[in-house]
């Protein structure tokens, strides 16, 4: 059904919908939102308009950004955990949106579920680079020796950047952001149980390559204590 639709969905369609949704919003701000619409009318409208995006349709990518603009900002809020830097990452997102859309494929999975996917993405990656994962957050409280610290925190990151994406993601949200695990799983998409492997395989090899690098004692003993 919903391909009928998406070959059928006209543009002045697309565009009312889009001009409903603006006269709707209250004021300029995001605001955080987590229901979605889900009947074969709307998931139709939102292929159709996914479709004629891709060919650069104005009006598409308009309504997309109306529609999601919210939902993405909730769920980027959420990791983040700043509102303004949020509002950053979400714009971000959707100024993108021509260029990545290529990707999308409607047959795997809902475009609901493939943008809150890049918002997972881009969020992680905004974390990684506002925090460079500075080492004066989990070197020993006994560590005085600031030469010494700033030496073991780029030993630090260079360990971590061995890590498969997953497993730094996992460190990263658990020991510097202070996630448990269960908030970590609902970030990710999975299971508490996997979060807690995920946990277990990043700690070991980020204390082997920490080790090799002459480092693990000081930079592990925060991470130790969880």
């Amino acid at each position: 059904m919903s391909n009928t639709i998406t070959t059928a969905c006209a543009p002045d369609q697309v565009r009312r919908e889009a001009d409903r949704i603006e006269t709707s919003l209250e004021g300029g701000r995001f605001h955080r939102r987590r229901a979605l619409e889900h009947s074969d009318d709307a998931e139709g409208l939102v292929l159709g308009a996914v479709a004629r995006a891709k060919t650069g349709d104005e009006d598409a990518i308009r309504f997309l950004y109306l529609r999601y603009a919210d939902n993405v900002y909730g769920y980027v809020c959420s990791i983040v955990r700043d509102e303004h830097e949020a509002e950053d990452v979400t714009q971000q997102i959707f100024a993108k949106l021509l260029t990545s859309l290529p990707k999308y494929e409607p047959r795997l999975v809902p475009f609901s579920a493939w943008i809150l996917r890049v918002a997972h993405n881009a969020s992680i990656d905004h974390v990684r680079a506002r925090r460079s994962v500075p080492f004066a957050e989990v070197r020993s409280p006994e560590t005085e020796d600031h030469d010494l610290s700033w030496e073991r925190g780029h030993d630090l990151r260079s360990a971590l950047e061995t890590l498969p994406e997953e497993q730094r993601d996992v460190i990263l949200l658990r020991f510097i952001y202070g996630l448990t695990p269960a908030e970590i799983a609902t970030r990710i998409g999975r299971s508490e149980d996997a979060v807690h492997g995920l946990q277990h395989r990043g700690r070991r090899s980020l204390r082997a390559e920490l080790t090799r690098l002459e480092s693990a004692p000081a930079a592990m003993s925060a991470a130790s204590r969880n």
